[in-house]
């Protein structure tokens, strides 16, 4: 287990969460792409109940019937991912944590949507979608 903190550009939200860092993924779906307006976005998945807002109240954005995100109202950064298809379960950008560094990626997801000019790290494993999710 490890406890990490973060929290968006400007301050108003602090997070932090207390939980094993084993499922770090590069996500390449259009829905990351344009929701966070990179051109990857790379999530931390934690059991929901490691999570605990320590300052602020996030905004949030349905983006699919399954997934909300939750992001600041005054900076925009996008902190988290919730999605009914595993409700235990928390998306944290990895981008918003104090120490990015302690949250390498283990792999691809979403890589058959890839842009096909972004070069893949060969040594993670590839996912064409998301094993266990569509």
């Amino acid at each position: 287990m490890a406890l990490l903190t973060g929290g968006c550009h400007c301050g108003a939200l602090r997070y932090q969460l207390d939980a094993p860092l084993d499922d770090c993924a590069h996500c390449h779906c259009s829905d990351c792409r344009k929701t966070s307006g990179g051109i990857v976005t790379t999530w931390l998945t934690v059991p929901a109940h490691s999570f605990t807002w320590l300052t602020g109240a996030p905004a949030c954005y349905q983006s699919s019937p399954s997934c909300t995100r939750h992001f600041c109202a005054q900076c925009g950064c996008l902190i988290s991912l919730a999605t009914g298809k595993a409700p235990e379960a928390l998306d944290v950008t990895v981008a918003s944590l104090d120490e990015p560094e302690q949250a390498p990626a283990h792999r691809h997801v979403w890589a058959s949507s890839h842009l096909n000019w972004l070069y893949l790290d060969p040594q993670l494993p590839a996912e064409a979608q998301e094993n266990g999710v569509n």
